[in-house]
């Protein structure tokens, strides 16, 4: 159904944002408003942190700021991450634990990478311990030719593994830089959830209720296995388990595993396969086969 969608953009974006040593934390420019109630209270405020190698690594930026203790709170939120991965993060508040280096956001998250992606959420929140972020909200992934959408989020940056709970719907362009297209080229996926990245190992699984389509074609399966080569950051295979049926106008495929192999564009059905093809002028021809 196509091939080199752009994938791990969820897990690019958690790593290069909260895998950041917060090794030392420096108060920049801040104009003191005062003291209520133990709390100290600042405008202007800016947070910095520096690598091992003493290298800037990132800031934070806020309207206002309170202080009690370890922990700071942040009106309106600007930060930045630098080096290989920069990336832009926004908020209307966000809390940082000083201590631990946990981070909540909330209200109109966006985080935008230096070459254009985006994640969208309402609350996004960062157990540094357990390398754990963490989402119930809705999630928006946008990239060139991308589209991912899904309710609640779980995410191991450090393990470059991801999962979208539930209500998943994934589009992809095939193609997205190709102007003049005589077909569609957009892919579209949807699960009930959960769909998992496992990027070290090039696999995304979706799981439950699953449908594809592309251009009159239709793919539906209770499973959906996809290996990617991430070298080259193409699809190699396609593996559907579980009520499999595969669509095409009135022609019709079932069977209980499925396997498309995206080199010599082929497809292996088992388990009971069962074709129904249609062709004009001589109604139906059934096939099955054990």
């Amino acid at each position: 159904m196509g091939a080199n969608p752009q994938k791990y953009v969820l897990t690019r974006f958690l790593a290069a944002f909260f895998m950041i040593a917060w090794h030392t934390v420096t108060l920049g420019h801040a104009q003191g408003l005062g003291t209520v109630d133990g709390t100290k209270q600042f405008q202007g405020f800016n947070l910095q942190g520096y690598s091992d190698e003493g290298d800037k690594a990132w800031d934070v930026n806020g309207e206002t700021a309170d202080i009690l203790g370890s922990e700071i709170k942040i009106k309106n939120v600007i930060a930045n991450t630098y080096g290989e991965e920069e990336m832009n993060v926004t908020a209307d508040t966000g809390t940082i634990n000083q201590d631990s280096g946990d981070m909540v956001l909330e209200k109109d998250v966006v985080i935008t990478s230096k070459r254009g992606v985006q994640l969208m959420t309402d609350s996004l929140n960062w157990s540094r311990e357990n390398d754990l972020v963490k989402t119930d909200d809705e999630v928006m992934i946008t990239d060139t030719g991308m589209t991912v959408t899904g309710k609640g989020m779980e995410a191991k940056p450090g393990l470059k593994t991801a999962r979208i709970n539930e209500e998943v719907h994934v589009m992809v362009d095939t193609e997205p830089e190709r102007e003049h297209k005589e077909t569609n080229t957009v892919v579209t996926i949807t699960c009930d959830g959960p769909m998992f990245i496992d990027q070290a190992n090039g696999k995304a699984t979706f799981e439950d209720n699953v449908v594809a389509y592309q251009e009159g074609r239709t793919l539906k399966a209770d499973r959906m296995e996809v290996y990617f080569n991430v070298e080259v950051n193409e699809i190699e295979k396609l593996i559907c388990i579980g009520n499999v049926e595969m669509l095409q106008g009135d022609n019709k495929s079932f069977a209980q595993k499925a396997v498309y192999n995206a080199k010599d564009q082929t497809v292996q059905l088992s388990g009971r396969p069962k074709l129904i093809m249609v062709t004009e002028g001589e109604g139906a021809i059934t096939a099955t086969r054990n």
